[in-house]
This record gives structure tokens, C-alpha cells and sequence, in this order.
């Protein structure tokens, strides 16, 4: 198969597997997002309630607009809960909110892949930021050193999202041992915000995955043009 075809052929398989994570996520969360919890719970009564038992008294939790946007930032020790999280009492609000003060808790306990990823950030935006300028100006320009350059810098991108993956998957192991132990919910409804941190899980192996595919592509078009050279 010639290179041309594979190349664009990655492509489109990362799409589809991207678009196939995504649209899992967002069914799943609409479909709990409309099952309320036995007790009548909010997401930010739950976030309040896990912090306190953490001993985490420092951590602001505030609104955010948006859905599906809720994430937790060491820096300014906010945990910010989407439109659809906050205030709502839904099975997926609920695990939304557990999964983010598992981040929470991550951070005060010194987490080291929390530590690794949050260190990896600047490379990661480096990645994200040069290797395209210098892969087109390399590949326009025919200096294939300055291409292979941007390859190796994209990397770093799918370092990060390989560090990310245990951060996530750990930050919903905690969520759901707290639901469950806490006693926030039952045996049942656990299984549905299980359901729902499972689907997003997936999008960020779903991101690895066409990333990965991504750097096969450009490893193929630059030792492609290295050959014809």
C-alpha cells in the first residue's frame, strides 16, 4: 500500500476511534444524567462531603459552565463542577463529582503519576505547539533534520497522555471505593456511575490511541520523504 494511503487511513481510524469514545460518553452520561440518586445527593454535596473526609479543607469547589467540563486544578486547589454536575443529584453527577475529588485527594497525597503529569505539562505544550511549524517547514523546505525534530517533539505529547492514563483510571478506582464505602449510593445505582466513569476512561485511552496513530503517520510521511531523497 502506498504511503499516501496509509498515512490518511491513520487518520480516519483515529477519527472513528475518537468519535466512537466520544459518542459513548456522551450517551451514557445523558442516560444517568436523568436517574437521581436514593438520597439526593448533589454533586457538590458529594464533593463537599468526600474533601471533608479526605481532611482536605483548602480545596474551593465552584461552578463551571459547560458540560462535561468539570476538572480539578492543583494549582489554584479548585474543583470545578459543570452546569450538569453542581447542583444536580443524578447518578452521573454524583460520579462526575467523585472522580474529581479523587484528584483532590491524589494531590494531597502526593500521587506520583499526578506529580509525573503535571511535570510533563510544559513538554506536552511544547509538543503540541512546535512540532507542526517545524514538521511543514521541514518537509516544505526539504531540511529533514528540522522534521525529524518536530516527530521527536510530538512525542511528548503522547507521553503525557500515557502518564495520563493511570491518573484517571486511579481518580475513578477512588470514586467509586468512596460512592460504595461511604455509602453515598447503593449496589445499584454504583453500577450506573461506575457506567459513567468507564465511558470516560475510554476517551482518554481513545485520545492515546489516535495520538499514537498520529506519530505512526508522521514517522511515515518524513522517512517516506527521507527515502525519496
Amino acid at each position: 500500500m502506498p504511503d499516501y494511503y496509509l498515512s490518511y487511513g491513520l487518520i480516519i481510524l483515529g477519527i472513528i476511534i475518537t468519535g466512537l469514545a466520544s459518542a459513548q460518553l456522551h450517551s451514557t452520561f445523558s442516560k444517568y444524567s436523568k436517574i437521581p440518586n436514593a438520597r439526593g445527593l448533589m454533586g457538590l454535596d458529594v464533593a463537599r462531603m468526600m474533601l471533608e473526609q479526605a481532611g482536605i479543607n483548602d480545596v474551593e469547589i465552584c461552578p463551571i459552565g459547560g458540560q462535561l467540563t468539570d476538572h480539578y486544578s492543583p494549582r489554584e486547589k479548585k474543583l470545578r463542577l459543570s452546569e450538569s454536575v453542581y447542583d444536580k443529584t443524578s447518578l452521573a453527577a454524583v460520579g462526575v463529582a467523585a472522580h474529581e475529588c479523587g484528584h483532590a485527594i491524589q494531590h494531597k497525597e502526593g500521587y506520583g503519576p499526578l506529580k509525573l503529569r503535571s511535570v510533563s505539562v510544559p513538554l506536552a505544550n511544547i509538543g503540541s505547539w512546535l512540532s507542526w511549524p517545524l514538521i511543514v517547514i521541514g518537509i516544505g523546505f526539504d531540511f529533514m533534520g528540522l522534521a525529524e525534530v518536530g516527530v521527536f517533539l510530538f512525542s511528548f505529547v503522547v507521553l503525557f497522555e500515557v502518564i495520563t492514563l493511570p491518573v484517571e483510571f486511579n481518580a475513578s478506582k477512588r470514586a467509586l471505593t468512596a460512592l460504595e464505602t461511604g455509602g453515598y449510593l447503593s449496589s445499584e445505582e454504583l453500577k450506573g456511575s461506575r457506567k459513567v466513569l468507564t465511558a470516560a476512561a475510554m476517551t482518554y485511552v481513545a485520545a492515546l490511541l489516535s495520538t499514537i496513530l498520529q506519530l505512526l503517520r508522521l514517522l511515515l510521511i518524513v522517512s517516506g520523504r527521507r527515502r525519496r531523497n
